[in-house]
């Protein structure tokens, strides 16, 4: 059994939170989770909803925790919530938040592909807020993830939701490659962060071991469906992207996935000395269904 520390979640109602407090709560290390919209409870969580995340009400309760784990962030821009507002600002904020209470471990997750040299606004914003971290004197570990994926992830529920309609639409060749990585690996990778001293002051990529074309990836989930897969003209795409708000794909989302960024799975590997879950594996069995 880990020993019983005490783990802030900060933006707890996403999927990559939801998934890390279960795990939190089932090794019995005590949780004070923090969201803006509410969240079911876990045992041995505190539960917080800060529609601003209010210093006052955060802080005395947070005091001399033993890391905290931010997970918020944005990868699509409207009018309301830019990526210099929540990426980069918001980041400020919790930073200043874990000094003031004292909590010397902080866990970021940025993105694949994130550096110095981007000229992308979503990986510029992500690599402000990892400066950020980096020069707080703070304790920190930053994780840059390909995507995640499970059941009720944002990029499994699109799928899903093409199975109901009966076709899916690959944004141009499909040839672009991803590196997906296993939402239970996850969890486990950012619980040793906490705990080990050698991620201490690391940046470190989040990906699985499988690096996979995107409609090699749609292929295989969709096997044994009645789906047709169709490719798209990829200026349609931007186009629609461009100019309606609630298309499925953002501007930022299309330029990622067509990116082909492909992360060191061995580092992650060796440092965290764990066996990883195949996502083509997980595919072919249905699993992510």
């Amino acid at each position: 059994m880990v020993k019983s520390n005490q783990i802030v979640v900060i933006g707890a109602s996403g999927f990559v939170a939801r998934n890390l407090r279960k795990y939190l709560s089932e090794k019995n290390i005590k949780l004070i989770s923090i969201s803006r919209n509410d969240f079911k409870q876990f045992k041995n969580e505190l539960k917080i909803v800060s529609k601003n995340y209010d210093e006052k009400i955060i802080l005395p309760k947070i005091k001399n925790s033993d890391a905290l784990i931010h997970l918020v962030g944005i990868g699509k821009q409207s009018i309301t919530a830019n990526y210099d507002m929540v990426n980069v600002e918001f980041t400020k904020h919790i930073v200043n938040l874990s000094k003031k209470a004292k909590i010397n471990k902080f866990i970021f997750i940025s993105g694949l592909g994130v550096s110095l040299n981007t000229s992308l606004g979503y990986f510029i914003s992500k690599y402000r807020a990892e400066q950020l971290i980096v020069n707080s004197g703070l304790n920190y570990t930053i994780f840059r993830p390909s995507y995640i994926v499970g059941k009720n992830d944002l990029f499994t529920k699109y799928l899903k939701k093409q199975i109901k309609k009966g076709k899916i639409e690959i944004p141009g060749s499909g040839t672009y490659s991803i590196q997906p990585i296993y939402i239970n690996d996850v969890v486990q990778i950012l619980l040793q962060s906490t705990l080990q001293i050698k991620f201490k002051n690391k940046i470190i990529d989040l990906v699985g071991p499988d690096y996979i074309t995107f409609e090699q990836y749609v292929k295989l989930f969709f096997k044994g469906t009645k789906t047709n897969i169709k490719k798209i003209n990829l200026e349609d795409v931007y186009h629609t992207a461009i100019t309606n708000s609630k298309s499925d794909f953002g501007v930022d989302d299309l330029n990622i996935l067509i990116g082909n960024f492909k992360g060191n799975h061995n580092k992650l590997r060796k440092i965290t000395e764990m066996k990883f879950q195949s996502i083509i594996e997980l595919l072919k069995s249905g699993r992510l269904l």
